[in-house]
């Protein structure tokens, strides 16, 4: 049996919010503000998964904006994604994989950053739009890992860090943390669960 912090509901956007398999969101839990951004999307207009939290909208607006003027063209594939749909994926997934494959790179309901509005996956053309580990070694993938912190994202699941995270690496998953934090996320290369510790400890 899973032992796990819930999260409690809030209308406050904290951007720094640490959602992970021992901090979970209610099931009610919905972001407010959630808008569509104007960027390259492998989704229909109006589908969920085009939808951000707002102060995530204007940031990956602007990445995307950078990257094109680079010749760089990202495309995004999931944003949010409600409880509800987290759920039926991972029960899908569990059919079809062992559960310990699954919960390396699939989150459980409430434990999925998708659910906050912050976290996007992002893919490009010359990987066929995938999700996949390729992806990083892509001009658009170099550039990505690169640029994200200046406009207030982290590669959220890095590679070598799966036991401090609890998933798999994934290239192509980033998350809005805000400028400053990113940036020195950046810098120190530590992962958002042991920013969280090393403030605790603060405390």
């Amino acid at each position: 049996m899973d032992f796990y912090t819930v999260i409690p509901s809030t209308s406050e956007l904290d951007c720094s919010i640490l959602v992970n398999k021992s901090h979970r969101l209610e099931e009610s839990y919905i972001p407010p503000c959630l808008t569509e951004p104007n960027i390259l999307f492998d989704a229909p207009s109006g589908d969920p998964r085009r939808l951000l939290s707002l102060p995530v909208v204007r940031a990956s607006e602007k990445l995307f904006a950078a990257g094109r003027e680079q010749g760089i063209f990202l495309y995004g594939i999931s944003g949010y994604r409600s409880y509800e749909r987290q759920k039926a994926l991972y029960e899908t997934r569990l059919k079809q994989k062992e559960k310990s494959y699954v919960d390396l790179y699939l989150a459980p309901p409430g434990a999925s950053e998708h659910q906050t509005g912050l976290a996007l996956d992002v893919s490009c053309p010359s990987v066929s739009l995938q999700l996949e580990d390729c992806f990083a070694s892509t001009t658009e993938g170099k550039w990505l890992a690169s640029h994200a912190p200046l406009y207030g994202f982290i590669i959220r699941y890095p590679k070598n860090k799966e036991l401090i995270t609890g998933y798999g690496w994934e290239p192509w998953h980033i998350r809005y943390v805000g400028k400053s934090l990113a940036l020195y996320l950046s810098l120190t290369g530590l992962t958002l669960e042991e920013y969280h510790e090393h403030q605790s400890s603060c405390d």
